[in-house]
């Protein structure tokens, strides 16, 4: 996970000043991020905020935005053991990054998911309290090139699982549906098609 903590820490940063900079208290700052715990869901959250929109209204987009989470938890469920108590706390913490990175090394227990788990989320709300305490002194992420830091990542978890045909065609569809729906589906359907696609043509080509 520490690579990825790399390019976590920034995100946390620029999140934290901008949820300040919106009007957020820092208790209410910290506060998403110890009960969301989804970057790109609070990020939105904060911008729905700072315009004034309704609660029904952020509701939706941060549940459109993390709905993917259903499918991460019914994929490590098919493969690690888990108790009812288990299931719950790790979909609390459950995150693209724990995911991606159970999956590659092959999680077969409880603890090991809980590891990656908290070390994000030790990460994600430490640094978001120094970037509400520091304020506007954290440059933009996107102008310092770390938001690269995550889709790099991910391509060196994917390729060395992709060992026979039918995961390389699976990989390469939900790449292109995912790259579709991205020129005008808004939040996390992308990424929510895109993963509901590759599952169907998996199942199909492995019937």
């Amino acid at each position: 996970m520490m690579p990825l903590w790399l390019g976590v820490a920034p995100f946390a940063f620029a999140y934290a000043v901008l949820a300040r900079n919106t009007g957020l208290s820092l208790v209410e700052t910290q506060a998403l991020s110890l009960l969301v715990f989804a970057g790109s869901a609070q990020v939105s959250a904060v911008g729905l905020f700072g315009r004034g929109a309704g609660g029904l209204e952020i509701v939706l987009t941060t549940f459109l935005l993390n709905v993917r989470h259903v499918l991460y938890g019914m994929s490590l469920g098919r493969v690690v053991p888990m108790t009812r108590r288990e299931r719950l706390i790790g979909a609390y913490l459950l995150t693209d990054e724990a995911y991606g990175v159970s999956v590659a090394r092959g999680a077969r227990s409880f603890p090991f998911v809980l590891g990656t788990e908290v070390s994000l989320f030790l990460v994600w709300n430490a640094t978001t309290l120094v970037g509400a305490l520091v304020g506007g002194v954290i440059p933009d992420p996107e102008r310092l090139g770390v938001d690269f830091v995550f889709p790099v990542a991910f391509i060196a978890l994917l390729v060395p699982l992709l060992r026979l045909r039918v995961e390389v065609a699976v990989a390469i569809a939900a790449g292109v549906t995912a790259w579709l729906l991205a020129r005008w589906a808004p939040g996390g359907l992308p990424v929510l098609g895109a993963g509901v696609s590759g599952a169907l043509l998996g199942a199909w080509l492995t019937r």
